[in-house]
């Protein structure tokens, strides 16, 4: 692939890490998607990292404002075995929608007051969003988010350079194996470190905006590093903080420490992530970020597995 993303890309697809190099208009890749972006919500949503979404509780007037005005799109590159978006990840549940119309539904967002576009699971449909970005421009003037998983091509995020503000990958295993067991993606620590650390050094330090009315500024340029918790594998956890200590500019980058695992209870395979984080393995995780210096971003409490976390999937916005 080329710095340059086309419908081109689609005929033998090296969109992500896979490289399956499917022919997407007559075959599906491994992420389950042909040559049509498919969609399933395209809302406000106020439960991201408040420097993105805001404050998600209602102020004095009772009113929560603004928000993070996010796409979810259907089908994933990764497929993880806990995914809580399984509708739309393995599923691929979604309405069509070309890149006109999602150049409407952006421009819909801002005018809603979303803070940003937060493009959730893109990569799979970037000739589709590429063109709908430039279509939106120059009347769409709010941070564009790149949500993924972490498992992206260099060469991507290389070409997303004038297209994406903030990046928010996951960062999700250190060890092969447990990637491999989870997400099929053996390789995946090596290609989510190099992906982000491409992210960092092409969107340069962090640069903050100041929102009326918002008790703290949002961020308009910069990386959110996610890490979510996985039971039984802390240990996990901690070898990727310290890869990150060692490994990533300081002050250039925000992490964010999730616990809102949802097991897998129809597993009988995963005996290690059939249950629920505890607290005493989230906050040793927590513990170490601190004691390595990691403590500029976020981390949740305890309860966060709630249902506002995973919102409805039942196309709301796509026709605006």
């Amino acid at each position: 692939m080329t710095n340059e993303i086309t419908y081109e890309t689609y005929r033998s697809c090296t969109l992500c890490p896979r490289m399956c190099r499917a022919d997407r208009k007559n075959r599906t890749g491994y992420c389950g998607c042909g040559d049509q972006l498919y969609a399933a919500r395209a809302a406000l949503h106020h439960w991201e990292e408040p420097c993105i979404s805001g404050p998600s509780e209602p102020a004095s007037s009772g009113a929560v404002s603004g928000g993070s005005g996010t796409v979810f799109f259907s089908g994933c590159t990764l497929r993880c075995i806990f995914c809580q978006n399984y509708t739309i990840s393995h599923e691929n549940f979604g309405q069509a929608v070309s890149a006109g119309q999602l150049a409407r539904i952006f421009l819909h967002l801002q005018e809603q007051g979303a803070y940003n576009i937060n493009l959730v699971t893109p990569t799979q449909y970037l000739p589709h969003i590429v063109e709908a970005l430039r279509l939106a421009r120059p009347s769409l003037t709010i941070p564009v988010v790149y949500n993924c998983g972490g498992y992206e091509r260099v060469e991507t995020v290389q070409a997303l350079k004038d297209l994406v503000d903030i990046w928010l990958p996951d960062f999700k295993y250190f060890d092969s194996d447990l990637a491999r067991r989870c997400s099929g993606a053996p390789d995946y620590f090596p290609v989510a470190s190099a992906a982000i650390a491409q992210m960092i050094r092409q969107t340069g330090p962090l640069v903050w905006e100041d929102v009326p009315d918002l008790p703290s500024p949002l961020l308009k340029r910069g990386v959110i590093i996610r890490h979510m918790v996985l039971p039984s594998h802390r240990q996990d956890s901690i070898r990727i903080l310290r890869w990150i200590s060692s490994n990533l500019p300081r002050d250039r980058f925000l992490i964010s420490l999730l616990s809102q695992y949802t097991p897998l209870f129809h597993s009988k395979e995963h005996p290690d992530l059939t249950r629920r984080v505890t607290s005493f393995e989230y906050n040793r995780v927590v513990e170490e970020a601190l004691n390595l210096g990691l403590n500029q971003g976020f981390m949740q409490e305890k309860s966060s597995a709630r249902q506002e976390y995973t919102p409805p999937f039942d196309l709301e916005g796509l026709n605006p």
